[in-house]
């Protein structure tokens, strides 16, 4: 199975970015199943429902999130009715939405994907080592092509947590921080793994955001309103092949797209 995973949608930025290249990319990389992290798909922050549905509009078969999905209040609401949007799985379980799904193919090809998010630096929510286990384990049953969205802040969690389920998964691929990493590798027991796809929008920004926001936060170290940078658009990626007996990682590259700024509406 030949899998693309689109790095974290920052805003309209982001979306337009996507919409445009998607396509191409799917098209030269003949792309099987295609997941892309939205958590900060609205605005910069959280994802609404018409733009979940925007989105696999454009070809994404499967949406991943974080911590910010819950910043929208109406997703809240139609989290159970969306399949393809998934929230950390790690989250108590009174909380609406999935935290993971087996996708079934056009030929008949199923494909789980977990979301799980980390505990360092971030919300002191259950393990996702074991939820992500005991997950892994029930999801087993049904395919061997299982890819985990590690959402999480530091790389010493999402390394340890991919040499933990090593041999376990098809593939563990890091977000939330929105700096691609140069690590992407092929664990020995066939996990592929890279420990941050890095983001989708624009670049002339800190991780996305316009940079006097940034700038003002950290100097006065109070809250400023965020918004969404707009120039230097690029997409970050990573395209994965995966053996469909087995389902171990054969080949793992990075992806980095970009559009002229002068191309680009907003």
């Amino acid at each position: 199975m030949r899998i693309l995973v689109v790095g974290d949608i920052i805003g309209r930025p982001g979306r337009y970015l996507l919409s445009m290249i998607l396509d191409q990319i799917k098209e030269e990389f003949s792309v099987d199943f295609t997941i892309v992290n939205g958590e900060n798909a609205a605005g910069g922050f959280g994802i609404t429902r018409n733009i979940a549905r925007k989105i696999h509009s454009y070809g994404i078969d499967c949406i991943t999130s974080g911590n910010h999905v819950w910043d929208k209040s109406e997703i809240i609401e139609v989290l159970d009715e969306i399949a393809f949007l998934l929230r950390p799985a790690n989250y108590p379980p009174m909380n609406p939405g999935r935290g993971h799904w087996v996708f079934l193919l056009n030929d008949g090809r199923k494909i789980g994907v977990i979301n799980l998010q980390g505990r360092a630096y971030m919300k002191s929510i259950d393990c996702p080592f074991r939820i992500g286990e005991e997950i892994v384990h029930e999801m087993s049953k049904e395919t061997k092509i299982i890819v985990i969205d590690f959402h999480a802040e530091t790389t010493a969690e999402k390394k340890a947590f991919a040499w933990f389920i090593d041999g376990k998964v098809s593939l563990v691929f890091g977000t939330h921080t929105h700096v691609q990493t140069a690590d992407e590798s092929i664990l020995p027991n066939g996990t592929g793994y890279i420990t941050d796809i890095g983001m989708t929008g624009a670049f002339d920004s800190v991780i996305g955001v316009k940079k006097h926001s940034s700038i003002s936060y950290f100097l006065k170290q109070t809250p400023q309103r965020f918004d969404a940078a707009k120039n230097d658009r690029r997409l970050n990626a990573i395209f994965v092949e995966i053996d469909d007996n087995t389902g171990k990682t054969t080949n793992i590259e990075r992806i980095e797209r970009r559009i002229p700024d002068e191309d680009n509406n907003n």
